[in-house]
């Protein structure tokens, strides 16, 4: 079945309530972490609040998972089962995390909706003042909420042509559902190792083993949430670099670590888009210290390395700083917005409109341009990384391009209609819906709750797309005629 027939038909229910069984079982599987976790720290009255999810999800999602599997996947399908994932890991951890927290129950759900879309946006002034458990429970949400994206997104991807096919290296078209599950694999391989690196660098150049896995959970997955109040500010910068390296790796396409080391190490002369996520970091960094060391009076190795620290960033939606982005003028906050709403590369678990995109549309534009001065016989077809651009392609990343910039805007005038300041209320949204987490101090537990659930629906949409969240809401997505397998 096409793609294009696939969209025709409603979603089925059985089809969406098998996959989210499997999703389930997997997120029983996860919480045990935090589980364990409250065990070793002592904290037994957050204990059984996990036995209790653990034993929910299993009674839920063990009858869904043995429903038949379908002979296909529709779009639809995929794109809900992708926007639930994460609607349904906030909701089911908000019983543990709020007992946890000693937060209310919004700040709460915002925590936990921060933390699977691996924004970083939080409403805890003191987290040094917080368990242990809750520090390693939301650190471990944005790790597996990273690793979600990164496996979903290539899902996804799998139905886009063939610049984008090119980036995961599809090699068999014969299964949406088993193709995906290979690369899931090696995307776990590659997350895991990365994982593992980061803990044990980080512990090495830290001395705190908890600092380091509170931190590199959060680096690998471009999370963003740090154990101290003053993000990296206080961690050293050796620390901070370190963390942000590993953030910059995490941005990088997943899948390009497998194929360089496994099959074709040349790969990395054709996919150029890594280069480009370095360009734009580099640009980014120059126009900051720029700013912070001419405008703003800083001394120029202060202004080099914050202004580099804020640029890794912010292009991979990490959302660490050691300098407070309230500091910066407004150009340099402009910078950072910027690069908030570009984001990392394609398949990797930065959040972002997303290099890729942005490339694909900038190569047709260029391609339009030169046409101008050709013949009227003359046929030119835009390529990008050597293979051709067709129309859905430049469709799927101008929506993409479009939405991101819609809900950016349609945010922020529910905040300037509550009365905050234009600025702030701009950078918040956009770093909500680039799931990046910087913050100019607006965001915390006095924001009025329409806006805290604002930015948790910025926060969603942003982390699958838009796309996948309004495809999931739509009423035509689940009313209507079926496909009979």
């Amino acid at each position: 079945m096409r793609h294009a027939d696939a969209l025709s038909y409603a979603a089925r229910p059985r089809v969406v309530a098998r996959f989210l069984g499997e999703l389930g079982l997997m997120l029983a599987l996860l919480t045990a972490a935090p589980l364990i976790a409250s065990i070793l720290f002592g904290d037994y009255a957050v204990t059984w609040r996990y036995v209790v999810v653990i034993i929910g999800l299993l009674g839920v999602s063990w009858p869904l998972s043995r429903l038949p599997a379908p002979s296909g996947v529709q779009a639809n399908e995929a794109l809900s089962v992708t926007a639930l994932a994460f609607l349904l890991a906030p909701l089911v951890m908000l019983f543990p995390l709020q007992a946890s927290s000693g937060l209310g129950v919004v700040d709460a759900l915002f925590e936990a909706v921060s933390a699977a879309t691996t924004t970083g946006l939080s409403m805890v002034p003191d987290p040094e003042s917080r368990s242990r458990t809750f520090l390693f429970a939301r650190a471990w949400m944005q790790w597996y909420g990273g690793l979600g994206i990164a496996v979903l997104s290539i899902a996804l991807l799998m139905h886009q042509t063939a610049v984008v096919r090119r980036l995961i290296e599809a090699k068999s078209t014969d299964s949406f559902v088993t193709t995906t599950r290979v690369h899931a694999r090696r995307v776990l391989q590659v997350y895991l190792v990365l994982t593992a690196l980061a803990i044990g660098l980080l512990w090495l150049v830290g001395g705190d083993f908890h600092q380091a896995l509170f931190h590199a959970l959060a680096a690998v997955s471009t999370g963003g949430f740090s154990s101290h109040a003053d993000s990296l500010a206080s961690t050293g910068s050796n620390f901070a670099f370190a963390v942000l390296g590993f953030s910059l790796l995490g941005a990088v396409t997943l899948p390009l670590y497998y194929t360089v080391f496994r099959e074709k190490a040349s790969r990395l002369r054709v996919d150029t888009e890594w280069l480009w996520l370095l360009g734009a970091v580099g640009l980014g960094a120059l126009l900051l210290v720029a700013t912070l060391c001419w405008q703003q009076g800083l001394a120029f190795s202060v202004a080099a390395r914050e202004g580099l620290l804020l640029s890794l960033s912010a292009q991979t939606t990490a959302g660490f700083a050691s300098l407070a982005p309230a500091a910066l003028n407004d150009f340099g906050q402009g910078v950072l917005m910027t690069q908030m709403l570009v984001g990392g590369s394609a398949g990797s678990t930065a959040g972002g409109i997303k290099l890729l995109h942005l490339l694909i549309i900038f190569r047709v534009i260029q391609i339009t341009i030169r046409r101008a001065g050709m013949g009227p016989h003359a046929v030119t077809t835009p390529t990008l990384f050597g293979n051709p651009i067709d129309n859905q392609t430049l469709v799927n990343a101008l929506m993409v391009a479009v939405l991101f910039v819609l809900t950016v805007l349609l945010s922020w005038l529910v905040f300037l209609a509550h009365g905050m300041p234009p600025m702030a209320s701009l950078f918040e949204v956009i770093s909500a819906t680039g799931t990046v987490g910087l913050s100019t101090g607006l965001t915390g537990s006095d924001l009025p709750t329409l806006l805290k659930l604002v930015l948790c629906f910025d926060m969603l949409a942003g982390r699958v797309e838009v796309v996948a969240l309004l495809v999931a809401l739509s009423p035509g997505t689940w009313i209507g005629r079926r496909y009979a397998s």
